[in-house]
């Protein structure tokens, strides 16, 4: 079993993508574990032709009659149906069927290449050309190149449009089938043709692994004091040790107050949010999970803070969510950061991800998580709350050049700077 993770639905379309996670549901996971297990292993020690066993083994080995059933059925579809379809699929279909009844939105089923690109994704690592994507009517719009992949180096820019990859048009394709055609393992190459203001061009470029960086940061001043800046992006592996080190660099180039912008950031580790959360909080509490199946638990800021004392506000807007409604939370209750920005996500529960025997695996609503002062912020069940309400509003107009929203973040931090 992994840790559970904190995620919320995806509240924009992403090509890349958060230990226990925060998502929504009750939990029957370890019964949905069991039966799936058994499903996939278990079941052909008896197969479809399993009376002859004791019923205490038969039960055991195949299953009661609500999992044999389901057995059975998948048996009859694989050998009845007009064309064949292998076992292996129709498992998947089966799977992905008892976890799509949940209409639970933060829960889902991986079948073993989506779980491969979910773990890429949590660690802030895939192979590719090193570019963050997005559906377009000819292909795949170029969001984001990253410093140093190979995408860079073959001169490709936000706003490019890729059209084709290795000679076949992408137009028609749906998003994941595009960007299949580009990635592709370390050292393979793939030919690309993109637009760029009325003009093709076509280059091959030889993919590579590319971690995606997760931490900007920068030094800003206003009325003469020094305010260090640092976005987050995701709370992947190893994000807080990039936090970090962003935080102390700043301190050494003279920043007196901090903000911490968590717009658009929608969650991911819950172990990450504790830790980066305890770079700003002396022991105490961050976090509480509980759940059906799961054994309530309080987790608590740890290490001594890097920045312990020093003024700062948290920018947020309403895609800030899950782990990222956890940091945001616990600062707030615990009166060490001014909440800047507009309402949050609102989700309140987490998931667990169970490793499945076939390769895939189950992210499956666990339970709640509350803020030190007790506040859940999702609805009801697994429905979207009311998030967190800011203590200054504020909010980016994108029509504009300046950023409104970290503007007054600064203004907000920078009102208490020391002199």
């Amino acid at each position: 079993m992994m840790p559970a993770r904190l995620r919320p639905e995806d509240v924009r379309p992403r090509t890349l993508w958060a230990l226990r996670r925060l998502a929504p549901v009750p939990r029957f996971v370890p019964l949905v574990a069991f039966v799936v297990v058994v499903l996939l292993l278990g079941m052909w020690v008896g197969g479809r032709h399993s009376d002859w066993l004791p019923g205490p083994l038969r039960d055991a080995l195949v299953g009661d009659g609500d999992t044999a059933v389901v057995r059975e059925a998948i048996d009859r579809v694989h050998d009845t149906y007009y064309r064949e379809i292998p076992k292996s699929a129709l498992a998947n279909d089966a799977i992905a069927g008892v976890v799509s009844k949940l209409g639970d939105r933060f829960s889902n089923y991986f079948d073993p290449s989506q779980y491969k690109r979910f773990k890429d994704a949590q660690n802030s690592e895939f192979s590719g050309v090193g570019l963050q994507v997005s559906r377009h009517p000819k292909g795949l719009r170029v969001d984001a190149v990253y410093d140093g992949s190979p995408a860079k180096r073959a001169g490709l820019r936000p706003g490019d449009v890729i059209v084709a990859a290795d000679g076949r048009d992408l137009a028609g394709l749906s998003q994941q089938e595009s960007v299949d055609k580009v990635k592709g393992p370390p050292g393979s190459q793939v030919r690309l043709t993109w637009v760029r203001g009325g003009k093709r061009y076509t280059k091959t470029v030889s993919r590579s692994t590319v971690t995606v960086p997760v931490v900007a940061s920068q030094l800003r001043s206003e009325d003469s004091c020094k305010i260090g800046v640092v976005r987050l992006s995701q709370f992947s592996s190893g994000a807080h040790a990039e936090v970090y080190a962003a935080l102390r660099k700043l301190q050494k180039r003279g920043a007196k107050v901090f903000v911490l912008d968590l717009r658009d950031n929608g969650g991911g580790l819950v172990s990450e949010a504790q830790l980066i959360a305890s770079a700003f909080l002396k022991d105490g509490p961050i976090v509480t999970t509980r759940g059906r199946a799961v054994k309530e638990q309080t987790l608590r800021a740890t290490g001594d803070p890097v920045v312990p004392t020093a003024p700062m506000s948290v920018l947020v807007n309403g895609d800030t969510a899950s782990a990222s409604e956890i940091v945001t939370g616990a600062l707030q209750d615990r009166d060490r950061a001014t909440v800047v920005g507009t309402e949050t996500f609102g989700k309140g529960v987490f998931q667990e991800v169970l490793e499945l025997s076939n390769g895939g695996a189950l992210d499956i609503t666990a339970g709640q998580y509350f803020t030190p002062k007790g506040r859940n912020l999702g609805g009801k069940g697994v429905s979207k709350g009311k998030g967190i309400i800011p203590d200054v509003r504020a909010k980016d107009d994108p029509k504009t050049k300046p950023d409104e929203g970290l503007d007054r973040a600064m203004a907000v931090a920078g009102a208490k700077c020391p002199s």
